[in-house]
């Protein structure tokens, strides 16, 4: 896929070139002087009468004529450099990879250092250049008849650079496509219909990824959820005709199994709201309601790809939530694996459900550090929109390693309260230790204090990824539909994490 030159090489017959141009240059300096050289300092000329661009994701092509021996040349505008970082990089990037598959290349090459600046350095923008290529290609396919034409797309790329050793760009290269690719599994499993993906077929997507990357894998089925408890999550399960899974990877980086880090990630394949059933509107899309159990196994394919030096178990509960005489109803008490019971309000609120007896689990396989991601609430849109994933927590240093990881993936979040009334809320019932659906005012955060219950002061994160999991528009770095947020930055995570002393 990716080939490395240490060299500045126009004499390469390449389809395309792409390079950065930063915004009001006094004069070409490198590789843009030496290319303007080669084009009788025309290449001048076209940026003063404003034909080539250096506005912040401008891509402006240019035919050789023969000066070189690529084609066409790419320059991609990056706007001021004082302004530019990594984020800005990779979607400008991404709009130049678009660009590019609109003109059916299926190879290019990439002047990495025109990309370099004092914010971002050579191995970074090699990351950049990979994870880019990887997300901005996404596309998926979904069910419609294919064509029997054959399709072109970039399969093909060199990166020239002078400035940085060919291994360590080889190495970064590598990383960002694996980050791209973790994320695209997530995108495609979250894009997947709910009759397609039922939690038998997620536990075997999950004990493929352990074949391929030596985790250890273990798949609970009902008889053995049963026997250990966990009447939360069966609760949920009650009134379908899928029978559920607890999906369990570990991966073990660490000579001893300490320090380990527990990702939790709600995998309900459909949500129909149960008894306290969605709107005609509000049900559609309920496909995607497995967000964060799909963020938790993308992450999990970039961990067995990169291998960090850490341990972690992924604990993943699945089940869909349907109606029949057997589903469970507003006004019962369950118990869960914890042993508190529940007393339900709303069994649209199922996903806290789930995620309780998945924390408990966690605990149990020997999590030190919880993080659990879930599209979980209506509330959390209302609250920030469509960009921003809601965080809670218990642990303020913990939470601050989530978010440094969360702001170098391009991904924010923000952090909701959780003060000591929130958590009286969930425990006000006359008849359980908990209610789970106290009321609309906060929805975001009563739903996330409830899952802290569980955590029984296990150091903890709570993303809720309901307004952030898909998106209706196309955008630089992927089409509209699932985006597979939070996976980078659970692996970024994973990859950084520093133990806190307790």
């Amino acid at each position: 896929m990716f080939e490395v030159k240490n060299e500045i090489d126009f004499s390469a017959a390449h389809e395309g070139l792409i390079i950065g141009l930063f915004d009001k240059p006094e004069k070409f300096s490198g590789i843009l002087e030496k290319l303007d050289e080669k084009f009788d300092g025309q290449l001048t000329e076209l940026v003063k009468a404003g034909d080539i661009s250096a506005k912040f994701k401008n891509i402006s092509k240019v035919h050789s004529f023969g000066k070189i021996a690529a084609k066409r040349i790419w320059f991609v505008g990056l706007g001021k450099e004082k302004e530019f970082n990594f984020e800005k990089l990779s979607e400008a990037l991404g709009k130049a990879y678009k660009a590019l598959r609109g003109s059916k290349l299926q190879e290019c090459g990439v002047f990495l250092d025109s990309f370099i600046t004092d914010s971002v350095d050579g191995l970074e923008a090699a990351h950049a250049v990979s994870e880019a290529y990887a997300l901005a290609s996404y596309q998926f396919r979904g069910y419609k008849q294919k064509s029997n034409e054959p399709e072109k797309k970039l399969e093909e790329i060199t990166v020239y650079s002078e400035s940085s050793d060919v291994e360590d760009i080889k190495a970064s290269l590598t990383v960002g496509l694996a980050f791209g690719n973790g994320t695209n599994s997530a995108r495609t499993l979250v894009n997947i219909p709910g009759n397609l993906l039922t939690a038998k077929d997620m536990a075997k997507y999950a004990q493929e990824l352990a074949a391929k990357y030596d985790f250890e894998v273990e798949i609970l089925d009902k008889e053995e959820i049963e026997k250990l408890g966990m009447g939360a999550f069966l609760a949920v399960n009650q009134g379908s005709t899928e029978p559920p899974k607890m999906i369990v990877l570990m991966y073990q980086g660490k000579e001893q199994w300490q320090d380990v880090i527990g990702l939790v990630g709600k995998g309900i394949t459909f949500d129909t709201g149960g008894y306290s059933i969605k709107t005609k509107a509000g049900i559609v899309g309920m496909k995607t309601d497995m967000g964060g159990a799909a963020a938790v196994l993308g992450a999990m394919e970039i961990i067995g790809e990169l291998k960090p030096e850490q341990n972690v178990v992924a604990v993943i509960p699945s089940t869909d939530n349907m109606i029949s005489g057997n589903a469970f109803k507003p006004d019962d008490v369950i118990t869960s694996m914890s042993g508190k019971t529940i007393e339900v309000l709303n069994t649209d609120a199922e996903g806290r459900l789930v995620l309780a007896d998945a924390v408990t689990y966690a605990k149990h396989h020997g999590a030190e550090y919880l993080i659990d991601v879930a599209t979980l609430t209506g509330g959390v849109i209302t609250a920030l929109g469509l960009h921003t994933t809601g965080a809670m927590t218990n642990h303020e240093t913990l939470y601050e390693q989530v978010l440094e990881a969360s702001m170098e993936a391009g991904e924010p979040m923000w952090q909701l309260p959780l003060f000591e009334k929130d958590k009286e809320r969930v425990r006000n019932s006359k008849v359980a230790d908990l209610n789970n659906s106290p009321g609309s005012e906060g929805h975001a955060i009563v739903a996330g204090a409830f899952i802290g219950e569980f955590t029984e002061g296990t150091p903890w994160v709570h993303l809720d990824i309901a307004g952030t999991s898909t998106t209706s528009r196309e955008h630089d770095l992927g089409p509209a539909g699932a985006t597979g947020v939070m996976t980078r930055t659970l692996a970024l995570f994973v990859e950084r994490f520093e133990p806190i002393e307790k």
